[in-house]
């Protein structure tokens, strides 16, 4: 138990740093609160020992402590810069919530194995999935109205409002760069937020498509526009002539599953708004998935190209794929995995920033598409156990592999196994050399161990996908 003392010093450490904070002060208060709860319970823990699953507790321990020292980085870099960047980081820290929230109730799931019923029902109290998500909800809500009038107080200081920059660091010693931050901070919050979308059925009318309206992928079943709805730029993607499907099929279909993506719901998580169905009662009837516009394209089409990734962004872009892979595989559907995960999977947004796609509405797509034919990752992607057996079950283990090829792309980024023109090649080199595709020598050493861990032989050996997100967390806060 030598990790334990660890744990409740950093949890100590972090209940004072979130009362230090200027801004998003519920939800730091509220990740205090959930901190101590599991501070009290590593310490019934201390007492009790590790119940009737030692292994798993202790594993659940060291995974705790690992985003504690993730949230008290993120908090200590947020608390010890200057005013105008504390409340930059304020907005930038945001999402974080998200994901640390998250892992606490990981860890909460796994020491109550350990623990007698009375102290159960402290977990329940404060980590009850219902009561978490709306009091997360009603935090951001308050802490978003904070922020907003934290900056419009400091754009009326500066006698206009527009932020003048002299004006700015006359009373705040301030850089230019951090007063632009903030003006763009300002236009940010003026826009539709994303999350505030719900997923329903959109009206025609409700759509527009840029012009020349021409299609920017095709596909033997769809074609892909970019548009705009409710102020967004999105992407269209369109059916036509589907076979087997009429109106009230596919309303049936997607009304069951908006209640399952509605779980997905994150930063890193393609967002969906919904479908819409044209020229319903005429003879060519056009079926469309309306979802959120990524700017850059695919990641692999990021990866091809010449733009500049040194490694700090190689590495936020890494910590933006686990945090995606994290939510789906966290999902309330036990066993939920992508069942596709490879670099076209993933979408750069604005700002280089990753998002898992290619699952939202699936089964809705699947009911439009004339093949509807299983999906299957690509050999290059498949886990040894997949190439050795190919009725191995696919598992979280097995994505993780197909994860740790992704990194190697971003990484490197090369195509994997781009000698091999066959499965029996990829099998020889996998399988029975047990080769690992090599990583640049300037390579950070410890994202070369997170992607060798993905990509180890034995499916035990490979990380969860919420070990991953704490690790890259703190490679991203050390940079």
């Amino acid at each position: 138990m030598d990790f334990i003392e660890p744990i409740l010093a950093i949890a100590e450490k972090l209940y004072s740093l979130c009362e230090e904070v200027k801004a998003n002060k519920n939800r730091c208060r509220r990740l205090a609160q959930r901190v101590y709860t599991l501070a009290e319970l590593v310490k019934a823990v201390k007492v009790h020992g590790f119940g009737t699953e030692p292994e798993q507790v202790r594993n659940g321990l060291e995974n705790l402590k690992l985003t504690l020292e993730s949230a008290e980085k993120v908090v200590s870099k947020y608390t010890s810069s200057n005013y105008l960047k504390r409340i930059a980081k304020a907005f930038d820290f945001g999402d974080k919530f998200s994901g640390l929230n998250e892992r606490l109730n990981d860890a909460a799931q796994v020491l109550s194995l350990a623990l007698q019923v009375e102290h159960r029902a402290s977990i329940e109290k404060v980590f009850q999935e219902a009561t978490r998500q709306r009091e997360d909800e009603e935090d951001r809500q308050s802490d978003f109205l904070e922020l907003q009038d934290l900056l419009q107080s400091l754009a009326q200081e500066s006698k206009g409002t527009h932020m003048k920059v002299d004006a700015v660091q006359k009373t705040v010693d301030q850089t230019q760069s951090d007063v632009l931050r903030i003006k763009e901070i300002l236009e940010t919050l003026k826009k539709p937020q994303l999350h505030l979308q719900d997923i329903r059925e959109i009206k025609p009318e409700e759509l527009s498509y840029s012009f020349p309206k021409t299609p920017i992928m095709k596909s033997s079943h769809f074609e892909l526009y970019k548009g705009m709805y409710n102020k967004f730029t999105v992407a269209i993607k369109r059916y036509s002539c589907p076979l087997c499907t009429s109106p009230s099929e596919l309303r049936s279909v997607f009304n069951k599953e908006v209640e399952t993506m509605k779980r997905f719901e994150s930063p890193n998580i393609l967002r969906m708004f919904g479908i819409c169905v044209e020229n319903e009662n005429g003879p060519n009837t056009s079926y469309l998935i309306v979802m959120e516009y990524c700017e850059k394209g695919s990641l692999r089409q990021v990866l091809d190209s010449n733009c500049n990734l040194h490694w700090e962004r190689k590495t936020q872009m890494c910590l933006d794929a686990a945090q995606g892979l994290y939510r789906l595989h966290q999902s309330e559907e036990k066993f939920k995995v992508h069942g596709y995960i490879r670099s076209c999977s993933f979408l750069v947004a604005i700002g280089y920033r990753v998002k898992l796609g290619g699952f939202e509405l699936a089964k809705t797509e699947t009911s439009l598409k004339k093949n509807k034919s299983k999906r299957s990752s690509a050999c290059h992607y498949s886990s040894p156990q997949l190439l050795q057996n190919i009725n191995h079950p696919y598992d979280k283990a097995c994505e993780i592999y197909s994860f740790g090829i992704v990194l190697w792309e971003i990484a490197t980024r090369g195509i994997p196994f781009k000698d091999c023109t066959n499965s029996n090649q990829i099998f020889q080199k996998v399988c029975v050399e047990k080769v690992l595709e090599p990583l640049p020598p300037d390579c950070p050493k410890k994202l070369k161990e997170i992607i060798n861990a993905c990509r180890s032989f034995e499916p035990f050996l490979r990380p969860t996908a919420g070990v991953l997100v704490d690790m890259l967390l703190k490679m991203v806060e050390e940079d």
